[in-house]
């Protein structure tokens, strides 16, 4: 399937409304949402596994992107397409090494020279932030701010995800500013009705790259 990521949503059952994983994922697959990304911290790939693979069902019934955090081992038992790695995850080189022909690698970048290398090394998209600040990720870096934001949209050739502290409210001058798409937690996982807040944010995004020319 072709890859498409103009809403990218993370599950986190610790800021949901009391909603698993797989639910999380449901009620977002049915408001618009072009990626599933599971991500958790705590939990072992043993209590991972089960929770994948039935997301990676939802998710290919609905021709969605199905991600898994971190985990490469997760993402390969669980038939998902990809995995997204931090700075301080596996490297992207020896990630391809093990991985299959087709098997999406994205990275998260903080900064300028991170996507850029990122982008050199042959990641399938890259995801920069936080634009702004948010209190979805404790360790978060600074936020970057839609100028920076900006400035790597155009130093990149893959899909520049924008990422930390976007809403309904920031979402259309994230793409203007030449985003390719969103990754949120908050904006949807955390509201009380998951598949309209994905719905409103996808409608939103569609919109505002409706309107650029």
């Amino acid at each position: 399937m072709s890859a498409h990521y103009d809403l990218y949503v993370i599950t986190d059952e610790g800021l949901s409304e009391g909603l698993s994983h797989q639910e999380i994922a449901r009620r977002a697959i049915a408001g618009g949402a072009d990626v599933i990304q599971l991500r958790d911290k705590a939990m072992t790939a043993r209590q991972l596994l089960p929770i994948a693979k039935e997301i990676n069902e939802l998710a290919r019934r609905s021709d969605v992107l199905f991600i898994v955090n971190d985990r490469i081992d997760v993402a390969l038992a669980s038939g998902a397409h990809g995995v997204h790695l931090g700075q301080d995850d596996l490297p992207l080189i020896d990630a391809r090494r093990i991985t299959p022909p087709g098997f999406i690698i994205g990275i998260s970048a903080s900064s300028k020279e991170q996507a850029i290398q990122a982008d050199l090394e042959g990641a399938d998209y890259v995801a920069l932030g936080p634009i702004f600040t948010t209190n979805s990720k404790k360790d978060a870096a600074k936020a970057c701010g839609i100028e920076k934001l900006h400035e790597v949209s155009a130093l990149i050739s893959v899909p520049l995800l924008a990422i930390g502290g976007i809403n309904n409210e920031n979402v259309v001058d994230v793409i203007d500013a030449g985003a390719d798409g969103i990754a949120v937690i908050s904006a949807v996982v955390s509201q009380p009705d998951v598949t309209n807040s994905a719905r409103e944010l996808k409608g939103l995004i569609v919109k505002a790259k409706g309107s650029i020319t």
